[in-house]
């Protein structure tokens, strides 16, 4: 049976690139941003698996935003590679898409709006223009399951 170990909110926004990536990845697409935070996806996973009694990495939650640009089978592609030999070999990765939320400058409201909907967006209930984002660009592990 699997447990969750849990790193609630993790983020991935700090990230080297260290990995040597196969030719025939690397020539596949130009989805190479993926990589990096892939990177950070294995590190984050395999230090808190450490110390924890754990056999094996089964699956990995993840949150990503829908503005991040990050492709769900990319991300799974190179950590296929990258976590060869190590307690992660093997995982599926399970991503939730977060919506893009705003929230208005003007009255505070926080709505949701659409990608293709985002040049020129106003408040719904006052009209303003002058909107912040609340969610939509995160990217971070939620949790994992172990055995």
């Amino acid at each position: 049976m699997a447990a969750v170990v849990s790193d609630s909110n993790t983020p991935l926004n700090s990230y080297a690139t260290r990995a040597v990536v196969p030719e025939q990845l690397r020539h596949q697409s130009r989805r190479m941003h993926e990589l990096p935070v892939t990177e950070k996806i294995l590190e984050v996973t395999l230090k808190h698996a450490q110390g924890q009694h754990v056999n094996r990495i089964v699956r990995i939650h993840l949150r990503v935003g829908e503005l991040s640009d990050l492709e769900p089978e990319w991300i799974q592609r190179y950590f296929d590679y990258l976590s060869k030999g190590t307690l992660a070999e093997g995982a599926r990765l399970a991503i939730e898409t977060s919506p893009i939320v705003l929230r208005c400058q003007g009255c505070g409201r926080s709505f949701a709006v659409e990608k293709d909907a985002l040049e020129g967006v106003n408040c719904p209930d006052c009209g303003e223009t002058g909107c912040a984002l609340v969610s939509g660009r995160e990217y971070y592990v939620k949790n994992m399951e172990v055995v």
